[in-house]
């Protein structure tokens, strides 16, 4: 796969994401949206990908949105109503972050430099964000004129609490790890030569032992029925997937290699052997043409 923006690799089950364009400081713009989102369909379609591991080429992770057309940039630049077809423009950080909110696959982060705007709120759709002690944190929507945007308003302050989050996105202050650490917002910090050593940890630490299909079906239950009005919702749901995977050839062999005290050999894949409930919310968008 050949890309203008990003790298991908796969290797022993991994899949490598690198936002390239190192000499902007790996600023987002339009072409990014696009093949981040190819690169995520496919990621999601091949069974032999177990997780995903996001990370930056050079001193950054993300600049933020790039800023080149100047005063235009967030009037003209972010232009999605081409392709996808609402009554409204879609904002292309959530068309990314929804997209990875999607993802069937584990998702990492390995931020290795400023992660600013975009930069920032792109990894709250990730499950584990890692950070070198380099990085450098930024949500600065208001000094820029414009609002959070990615569905930070949703993601930040489930990850860091309403206070917090607002008192990032008011002030919108550059801080550091350290500091995004404390309030919880990053789960790692280390050296950048550990980085991607830990990120590929704690992937392998995923997808080690356990099944692929449960992986997929726990990131889309615990991200999805978090947000329920009542836990008897949730109920309904884990009721029925339960049922389905109680059956399934991944739990008999999941009992099986347990009390044989052998490896698991799980048979089930995502492309063939998700519940027919899944997916249990129907997106409100329609696909991009």
């Amino acid at each position: 796969m050949n890309f203008k923006t990003i790298l991908f690799t796969e290797e022993n089950s991994l899949a490598f994401i690198t936002l390239n364009r190192p000499e902007k400081l790996n600023a987002f713009n339009q072409i990014m949206l696009t093949e981040m989102v190819e690169v995520f369909d496919y990621i999601d379609k091949k069974d032999s990908i177990r997780a995903v591991i996001l990370s930056g080429s050079g001193r950054a992770f993300c600049a933020g949105a790039d800023l080149s057309a100047g005063a235009k940039t967030f009037d003209t630049e972010f232009d999605n109503l081409k392709n996808y077809k609402e009554d409204f423009r879609r904002d292309s950080g959530g068309i990314l972050t929804l997209r990875m909110y999607k993802c069937l696959k584990p998702i990492i982060v390995a931020c290795n430099g400023a992660a600013v705007g975009i930069g920032a709120t792109m990894q709250l759709a990730a499950d584990v964000r890692i950070a070198s002690t380099l990085s450098k944190f930024s949500f600065p929507f208001a000094k820029r004129g414009i609002a959070p945007d990615a569905c930070s308003s949703w993601f930040l302050p489930k990850i860091v609490g309403i206070s917090k989050a607002l008192e990032w996105s008011y002030s919108g202050e550059l801080f550091d790890a350290s500091v995004a650490y404390e309030a919880g917002l990053i789960s790692y910090l280390v050296e950048p030569d550990e980085l991607m050593d830990k990120a590929i940890e704690i992937a392998n630490k995923f997808i080690k032992e356990s099944s692929s299909v449960s992986i997929a079906l726990t990131r889309q239950m615990m991200w999805s029925l978090s947000s329920t009005s009542t836990p008897e919702e949730a109920h309904i749901i884990d009721s029925k997937v339960i049922d389905s995977r109680g059956a399934s050839g991944d739990a008999a062999e999941g009992v099986m290699s347990f009390l044989e005290k052998r490896d698991a050999n799980y048979p089930d894949k995502i492309s063939s052997d998700m519940p027919s409930i899944f997916p249990w919310i129907q997106t409100k968008f329609k696909d991009p043409e």
